[in-house]
């Protein structure tokens, strides 16, 4: 077929595409009208706390496994090479630590928005403070994701672009509305069926079309498709082992230890084991998805080699690519394109579903219930209302969006690290070091904010205003033989002559990088902060607020050193008492320094009274 003509879908492509629309919205109808028919705020927000492990770790994943990997993914494949999978590495680290440290802090202490915890370590200002940042974090991502599918279809097949963004936005809007929790949870099931089983196919189809997998692999290798592993220590570099290994740990912790979209699920679980399983089991769910986007890169690439469709100039961005690989070579498949479109929606879908249940939540939870008082069932409606309304304005949202120049994954990660890092850094602060206090929190997530945006806007500006941008990755992706070693060597050398210094250099860092800079920005200046103006007394911290990492590494070591310490009994913890009441809450007092690091059991008594009547 024309590589240049349009690409039109079939009857059955629609037909495919409109049958996961009403599935998706029927399964947010079935748990509307069915069991307790989301009469409760505990039903609606927290699903009532039934939820087990499997549907858990799956929709852990689907959450932030979004159309924006989907489509970015294969895209930095096809033109970089593999060496983003090494990616892959961070979520090791990226998910014991959440399942070890966080989830052990916020399921014992009987949360109900992960915000609260920054009240009962800090004061209500760092709380609302972390909302407020949350809010906005999550209503741009949200933005980048109801827009990425849409303009990627409307670039391709000339599919309305508002009428796919309306479309979008409005099914979501409507079953999380309406089916809360369990119903978000349930479609994010169905729907990450459907994506895997849309990547698969394609590259199932995409392989046989290349020659079959051995083609497939002298070809990418031909390329210089398959990366090696790139040490190289320049934080500049936009992809490394270090930037994708180190740097991900810290965006993986953002999304996967203190984003409330995440830890609601955590709490949703029947027991504190079944939140920490669900967490184990979201690593091979998300190295599946890695994979499948990682081969599908490769696959285009062996299809079309180095004449790109985006360089012939039959599309305008390399977001584009992937839908243009399934409508170019797969048209005479029916129903396939329609299959994968399916697929990319049903990404997008449980992204944005996720959002918004969130969004309601914490506004329900930490602006509005504190202050005012209502019945359940008022509560209920009202947070009903508010995941319509944010429904709404993140589909204003996407409009700004269009106006973005940048590829999407960047942009999406970029997002997250620039304000992501910094709600990890506060939540750090507090868990592990007990002598933080709140006004060292306060300027320390101000602070990793200035610096978030400073070097995300400055490096945004600086690529903006470059006359001349490489079209790949500065990661070498050449394959190595004795012929190349010298230019390698010499390309180094040119490297390191031209690499940015000053701002520019500090504008050049890899948006890998922006979650541990920010985080790191917060811990450091709330640390000096508090310092200054009087650190935390032991009396003065809530228990189970602080995380016992000296007394856990102490008792780690002491094992290693004596095995036969295994087999002792640990000395008894004493039990705390004195309590404080805070808007509401119980917060416990810690007594005594050493009781500071006594950790909650996890019995199932709560340890935090509620404002909302869950």
């Amino acid at each position: 077929m024309d590589p240049s003509g349009p690409k039109y879908f079939t009857i059955i492509d629609y037909v495919i595409f409109a049958l996961l629309l009403v599935a998706s919205m029927s399964i947010g109808l079935y748990y509307a009208f069915t069991g307790g028919r989301q009469s409760t705020t505990r039903e609606f927000l927290f699903a009532d706390r039934n939820m087990k492990c499997l549907p858990l770790s799956l929709s852990l994943m689907a959450t932030f496994q979004s159309a924006v990997a989907v489509i970015g993914t294969p895209a930095e494949v096809y033109a970089n090479g593999t060496q983003y999978w090494f990616i892959g590495c961070s979520y090791i680290l990226g998910l014991l630590i959440p399942a070890h440290i966080f989830i052990p802090v916020f399921y014992r202490l009987h949360l109900t928005s992960v915000y609260q915890y920054l009240e009962l370590r800090f004061c209500k200002a760092v709380r609302i403070c972390g909302t407020v940042t949350f809010i906005f974090q999550m209503v741009i991502y949200v933005g980048v994701g109801i827009y990425t599918p849409a303009l990627a279809l409307n670039a391709v097949t000339g599919f309305h672009l508002w009428g796919a963004v309306l479309a979008t936005g409005l099914v979501c809007t409507v079953y999380t509305a309406l089916g809360g929790l369990k119903a978000v949870v349930w479609t994010d099931v169905f729907q990450t069926v459907v994506m895997f089983t849309g990547q698969l196919a394609v590259i199932i189809v995409g392989v046989q079309q290349a020659g079959g997998p051995s083609e497939v692999w002298i070809k990418v290798r031909d390329g210089g498709r398959i990366s090696g592993i790139d040490l190289n220590p320049d934080p500049t570099v936009r992809h490394t082992f270090w930037t994708l290994g180190v740097g991900g740990v810290f965006l993986m912790l953002s999304l996967y230890g203190v984003n409330q979209a995440q830890v609601q699920r955590y709490l949703s679980s029947r027991t504190e084991k079944e939140a920490v399983m669900s967490c184990y089991m979201v690593f091979p769910c998300l190295q599946v998805a890695l994979m499948l986007s990682c081969l599908m890169g490769l696959v285009m690439y062996a299809c079309y080699g180095n004449n790109s469709p985006l360089e012939q100039q039959y599309i305008k961005s390399k977001d584009q690519m992937v839908l243009y690989f399934v409508m170019d070579m797969l048209q005479n498949f029916p129903g396939l394109p329609g299959l994968f479109v399916a697929c990319l929606f049903s990404a997008s879908l449980s992204t944005i579903s996720s959002a918004f249940n969130s969004l309601a939540t914490v506004t329900m939870v930490d602006l509005i219930k504190p202050h005012y008082s209502m019945t359940e069932a008022r509560a209920t409606l009202l947070s009903k209302m508010l995941a319509l309304s944010y429904g709404i304005i993140c589909l204003a949202m996407a409009y700004v969006v269009h106006l973005m120049n940048s590829s999407v994954l960047q942009a999406a990660l970029s997002i997250f690290g620039m304000v992501g890092g910094p709600l990890l850094g506060l939540f750090c602060l507090g868990i592990f070091f007990p002598c933080a206090n709140s006004i060292g929190a306060v300027i320390g997530l101000a602070a990793g904010l200035v610096v978030a945006f400073w070097v995300g806007i400055g490096g945004f500006l600086a690529r903006m205003s470059s006359s001349v941008v490489p079209p790949f990755n500065s990661t070498n992706t050449v394959a190595v033989t004795p012929d190349n070693i010298t230019i390698t060597a010499v390309t180094a050398v040119i490297d390191a002559a031209s690499r940015p210094i000053g701002l520019d250099g500090f504008y050049s860092l890899s948006y890998m990088w922006y979650s541990a800079l920010n985080s790191s920005t917060v811990v450091v200046i709330g640390l000096i902060i508090s310092f200054m103006t009087g650190p935390t007394k032991g009396d003065d911290v809530a228990s189970g607020t602080v995380y016992p990492l000296v007394r856990t590494a102490r008792s780690l070591l002491y094992k290693l050193v004596q095995p036969s310490a295994c087999c002792t009994h640990p000395p008894e913890q004493k039990q705390i008492d004195g309590h404080k009441e805070i808007n509401g809450n119980v917060k416990e007092d810690a007594g005594t320094p050493e009781e500071t690091e006594t950790f909650l059991s996890s019995n199932p008594v709560s340890h935090v009274e509620q404002e909302t009547s869950v």
